[in-house]
């Protein structure tokens, strides 16, 4: 239990701000306690978001491929649902899911990937890895990217780049099933897929400090209740800093995504630097393709509930490189091993998303 002292904290601070959180927000003007309150949620959930990928890498070491990384990912997502859907309704920004999931995208696809890949090809000079199992995923990303961040900007129903109540409905609908399809076959049918060459993925192992599957689903439910309320609390100074300082609006999605991921990306860089890049690509192509298979229903479903417009489409730059980035990682998982070069294409493209994020 003493590993646990992160429960305290996220609990404290839960406790604290919701007895004090209307008197410390009542006037955020002072920049020092601006920053202050800022950290402070930062510090919590980020312990909190870190518990709980804890606990999840051990039963996905315990269960195995590809299953224990599923529960990884579950477990990431719903945070992020969660994080979007306080910041989103705190602030009223129609847009900020998009800018959301467009971060995560950018964040895993490019920078994750990108850093993976020059990590392990500077240790190991090239990496192999199950190619069925990323041209699966792959998939299923390209297509509903461009359903969810794309296509809204050409329909005619509505104005603007949104969807009306039917393709809203459709999209859910739509996504949430091919999802479980994209389950079935990596769960049941072609779990070899996900497994790395040569590895059988069967049976239980003994790991560290394992005790039982639910003692480590208790406490990964524990430590992921309290992000619920902190998230709401971390919606306020996240909108009121991008009001009051101009900030881009994009600022804020790349910092809710960036919360939520770091835990998940250090769990699939240590992986990757361990020489086993299977584990990494399951763990971030499985994080893209579960943002924006759930996240982006659950937001749809809470906006068609709430009567609140929700905003899906790009802007032109940012598809542009939306596209390049599904292009590139196309060819990047076309050959079963891996180099330098080719994430250094993917940081480049990072790059390019974080100076467009301040300057379009």
């Amino acid at each position: 239990m003493l590993r646990e002292w992160p429960l305290l904290v996220s609990v404290a601070t839960t406790a604290l701000f919701l007895a004090f959180s209307e008197r410390w927000f009542a006037d955020l003007s002072g920049g020092s306690w601006f920053a202050f309150l800022l950290a402070w949620l930062f510090a919590a959930i980020l312990l909190s978001a870190f518990a709980v990928v804890r606990h999840a890498e051990v039963l996905a070491a315990r269960l195995g491929e590809p299953l224990g990384t599923l529960i990884l990912t579950l477990a990431v997502t719903g945070m992020e649902v969660m994080m979007i859907a306080a910041v989103m309704y705190s602030g009223k920004n129609a847009a900020f899911a998009r800018d959301a999931m467009f971060a995560v995208v950018m964040i895993v696809m490019n920078g994750m990937i990108g850093l993976s890949l020059v990590m392990g090809g500077l240790r190991h000079h090239e990496q192999s890895y199950n190619l069925q199992g990323a041209n699966a995923f792959l998939a299923v990303i390209v297509p509903l990217a461009v359903l969810c961040l794309v296509l809204p900007n050409f329909t005619a129903t509505t104005p603007g780049p949104t969807y009306s109540a039917m393709q809203s409905v459709f999209l859910v609908v739509m996504s949430v099933a091919l999802y479980g399809v994209f389950l079935a076959i990596q769960n049941l049918r072609h779990r070899d897929y996900f497994i790395a060459p040569g590895a059988s993925g069967k049976g239980e192992v003994h790991v560290e400090g394992f005790r039982s599957v639910p003692w480590h689903s208790g406490l990964l439910v524990a430590h992921l209740l309290p992000v619920i309320v902190l998230a709401k609390q971390f919606a306020v100074p996240i909108n009121y800093g991008i009001h009051e300082f101009s900030a881009p609006a994009a600022l804020g999605g790349l910092l809710v995504s960036t919360l939520v991921l770091f835990p998940e990306s250090v769990g699939a860089l240590r992986a990757t630097l361990a020489n086993e890049l299977q584990r990494s690509v399951n763990i971030l192509l499985g994080s893209v393709l579960a943002t924006i298979s759930l996240t982006i229903p659950a937001v749809l479903v809470i906006g068609l509930v709430t009567g609140q417009e929700i905003v899906l489409g790009l802007g032109a730059p940012e598809m542009v490189l939306l596209v390049l980035t599904l292009a590139v990682s196309t060819l990047t998982f076309a050959s079963a091993r891996t180099n330098v070069l080719l994430g250094a294409v993917h940081l480049l493209l990072f790059l390019t998303y974080l100076m467009m994020v301040f300057d379009r």
